[in-house]
């Protein structure tokens, strides 16, 4: 019986003494600005996507980032990793982001695309 008690403490503390949860990091950057760093970032790579703006020598979305927030790559790196360490809140955050992104395209209406043309039509052979 002794054996069993002290195999299963063992076991008990085995468990209990492991770190798996990321520490913050030093220059932690609280969650509602991380969404707004996500959303420019979504915003700014969706735009650099397009050809007219590819053409135009727009900075990086890391390095609008960067000089938006005033942050450095690396506690941007440290950041990103201590919220995906927590894949739940990470998704919501990016849920977040989303639904924002779709206000956005919402509220855009039809300035973006007045006329939508139909796959068939206007299709040079």
């Amino acid at each position: 019986m002794k054996k069993i008690i002290a195999i299963g403490l063992l076991v008990f503390l085995g468990i209990s003494c492991k770190d798996d949860a990321i520490t913050p990091p030093k220059n932690k950057i609280d969650k509602e600005t991380m969404i707004n760093i996500l959303y420019d970032m979504a915003v700014l790579e969706a735009a650099r996507s397009q050809s007219y703006v590819t053409q135009v020598n727009y900075p990086s979305s890391v390095q609008f980032v960067k000089e938006k927030y005033k942050i450095d790559s690396l506690t941007l790196a440290e950041n990103t990793k201590f919220y995906a360490s927590d894949l739940k809140g990470f998704k919501k955050m990016y849920e977040e982001v989303r639904n924002r992104l779709e206000e956005s395209r919402k509220a855009a209406g039809d300035v973006v695309n007045p006329n939508p043309v139909n796959a068939s039509e206007g299709v040079v052979k």
